[in-house]
């Protein structure tokens, strides 16, 4: 980790896209996983509400509530106390009125204590994010397979692969750009699309299955580590590490070892003096107190 780390700001994201300096961005939903992302030097942490998938066991992000992303998020700033901190904005809590939207922002960055919020959603949502950037609110968009919308896109698809399909992807992102988003993902976007979006912007793109040509890159730390006992692989992500396996044979090991008596040994207990087992068990029938004390510790 780097010593005297200094969070980035959104006008250092913004240097970074002219420098061609790609930004790194991992989630995280805890305070070990944010502690451990932040030794690693990431740019950026999204507490992303996948934690709906991969922490909480819902088979969408749907069920994922407001409380749920305040809780996720405090932790994660607990874990990366210098590390720009993005959460997602819930299911249905920006769509609705201009004090909605502010309601849960306030409570994400005032309770949570992240930095900026996410919002899922083009042209239609310009407004929420206008009046959240006026508010003084940094605000980074999301485009193209918007998990949130699941169901109106029919499933989990490659976005981005008509003509009439790469017109609106562009067009929402001038349109967040326009309302003062300091940056945008774009997941599940096809490669030229995305590269032509992110050539057309001044704010950085982040790409999740979206090619190299973006600013930037995020992926779930699931993903990264194989850390989901149901892991499914996925085309668009590397995988670095099988840690999920390392956890179930080390957890197999330990109930191994307790149902043969191999743990705890004689290194992992702690012996009273003989005063503490005579007291306890008495001296009786010549046998010695240093012998009890052996059986029973």
């Amino acid at each position: 980790m780097t010593k005297n780390k200094q969070p980035l700001t959104i006008v250092k994201m913004k240097t970074m896209k002219q420098q061609g300096d790609k930004i790194a961005m991992v989630t995280a939903y805890d305070y070990p996983s944010a502690a451990l992302a932040e030794q690693a030097d990431v740019d950026m942490i999204l507490v992303g509400d996948s934690l709906g998938n991969v922490v909480l066991g819902y088979d969408s992000t749907l069920p994922v509530t407001l409380d749920d992303m305040v809780y996720h998020t405090r932790a994660v700033r607990r874990g990366a106390p210098n590390t720009f901190v993005v959460t997602d904005m819930p299911f249905m809590t920006y769509h609705s009125t201009v004090q909605e939207t502010m309601y849960g922002v306030r409570r994400l960055m005032q309770e949570g204590f992240a930095n900026a919020v996410k919002m899922e959603g083009g042209s239609e949502i310009a407004l929420m994010v206008d009046a959240c950037v006026k508010a003084g609110v940094p605000v980074l968009g999301h485009i193209g397979l918007t998990p949130q919308s699941v169901h109106q896109l029919g499933g989990y698809r490659i976005q981005g692969k008509t003509p009439e399909d790469a017109k609106r992807l562009l067009e929402d992102a001038l349109a967040l750009e326009r309302a003062g988003a300091f940056g945008i993902v774009l997941e599940l976007v096809t490669d030229q699309v995305a590269a032509y979006i992110s050539e057309r912007l001044s704010i950085p793109t982040i790409g999740i299955g979206a090619g190299a040509q973006c600013d930037g890159q995020v992926l779930v730390y699931h993903d990264i580590l194989r850390y989901d006992p149901s892991y499914r692989e996925k085309k668009m992500v590397k995988t670095y590490a099988d840690i999920g396996a390392t956890v179930r044979e080390s957890i197999q090991a330990y109930v191994q070892d307790v149902k043969q008596q191999a743990f705890p040994a004689p290194e992992h207990t702690f012996s009273a003096g003989d005063e503490v087992v005579e007291s306890l068990y008495g001296n009786a029938n010549g046998t010695s107190v240093s012998n009890k004390k052996v059986q029973h510790t």
